[in-house]
């Protein structure tokens, strides 16, 4: 008998005719071999092709019986149940939540839905891509297992003692650079900032993608070089509340020593309302005798301290090559966080006018 002429090499499979070759070539069974030799793997049969097969539809089924979370009020879908409970302890949610039940008490909140049949998640995909604007936080809503909060690294489980030091480590073992230090006003904030991305929501500060785990986003940021932040683009805007940029203006005192005490001066108002005697003594009008009575400490004063930690860092930062930010580029920065920050208001006043919630309370839009 002869032996056939038509074969597979990625298969490793003989045919008798051309035609079941062709017919061959467009199985999926066909295409996952090619898949597997591109990453120099070997073939497989056929028979453990379709246990492949089984095992993935059965997983699909199991992950279509449990449904995706769907947030009615703030009009987002979540592939899992974690990120629908970090999502659940967010500022956003607890304000879109109260104002959805001004107007509807009755309807949940959270509610199940079927996920996509034709396009399902591979093994594969398990990052996500989340908005910036997710991560609006305030101060009183940093977890308790913030890593900041106890002197730890972001990327590893390191304890440092002090957060200076804590710092430096991520700048000599993951080459972590806070941008633009030297007009950085706020560094504990930042980093609490910085820390809740990594902990609580699991996301990346390079690139912005969610994982499952704090394990899973650390080792994605240590494995791509992603131990960094960005800031620039829209970035700029999430961390505006950080920086001043206002002494990279011309028209800053370059010589002002920002450690003085500087007292705010007493002003004299020969107005209607006042009238300065020669001996100094002042008598003011009988309508303002409700803030005349008031017990004010007459010495108020303001006093500009320089951050020492800013500066121990800066220091680190040098002596590995680091040089100061240039002003020109430091005033295109603040010009570009001034028009995104303008965008957005905007952007937000039009939303408002258009759901008629910029009002402070709420009105029934009826005359009965």
């Amino acid at each position: 008998m002869a032996s056939p002429k038509f074969t597979c090499i990625s298969c490793r499979v003989a045919f008798s005719t051309a035609e079941i070759q062709r017919q061959h070539y467009k199985t999926d069974w066909h295409r996952y071999n090619l898949k597997r030799k591109v990453v120099q793997l070997g073939p497989v049969s056929a028979e453990q092709f379709q246990a492949k097969v089984l095992e993935q539809r059965h997983k699909e089924s199991q992950e279509a019986q449990n449904g995706s979370v769907f947030c009615r009020a703030c009009r987002r879908a979540f592939a899992t149940g974690n990120a629908f409970q970090n999502h659940l302890g967010s500022k956003k949610h607890r304000e879109a939540e109260a104002a959805m039940r001004l107007t509807d008490d009755s309807e949940d909140i959270a509610q199940p839905i079927v996920p996509s049949e034709t396009s399902p998640l591979s093994d594969n995909e398990e990052m996500e891509e989340v908005d910036s604007d997710e991560w609006d936080l305030d101060s009183d809503e940093v977890s308790p297992n913030n890593p900041i909060l106890n002197k730890d690294c972001l990327f590893c489980e390191n304890h440092s003692k002090t957060l200076t030091k804590c710092v430096r480590h991520m700048t000599e073992s993951h080459s972590f650079f806070v941008p633009d230090i030297d007009y950085l006003v706020d560094l504990r904030g930042l980093l609490l900032y910085l820390g809740e991305k990594v902990i609580r929501f699991h996301a990346c500060l390079w690139c912005n993608r969610c994982f499952n785990s704090t394990e899973a986003v650390q080792g994605h940021m240590k494995d791509k070089g992603h131990c960094k932040m960005l800031h620039e683009g829209e970035a700029l805007a999430q961390y505006h509340m950080f920086y001043n940029y206002a002494t990279s203006y011309p028209d800053h005192e370059s010589s002002m020593d920002v450690d003085q005490e500087v007292t705010i001066p007493d002003v004299i108002d020969d107005l209607d309302y006042e009238l300065t005697l020669p001996s100094g003594a002042t008598i003011g009008h009988r309508s303002l005798v409700v803030y005349y009575r008031q017990n004010l400490n007459s010495s108020q004063e303001i006093v500009i301290k320089k951050p020492k930690q800013r500066d121990q860092i800066i220091s680190t930062y040098r002596s590995l090559g680091w040089t100061d930010t240039d002003r020109e580029t430091a005033r295109r920065k603040e010009r570009d966080i001034q028009f995104i920050r303008r965008v957005q208001m905007k952007y937000a006043t039009k939303l408002g006018v258009k759901a008629n919630k910029l009002q402070k309370h709420f009105r029934p839009q009826v005359n009965f």
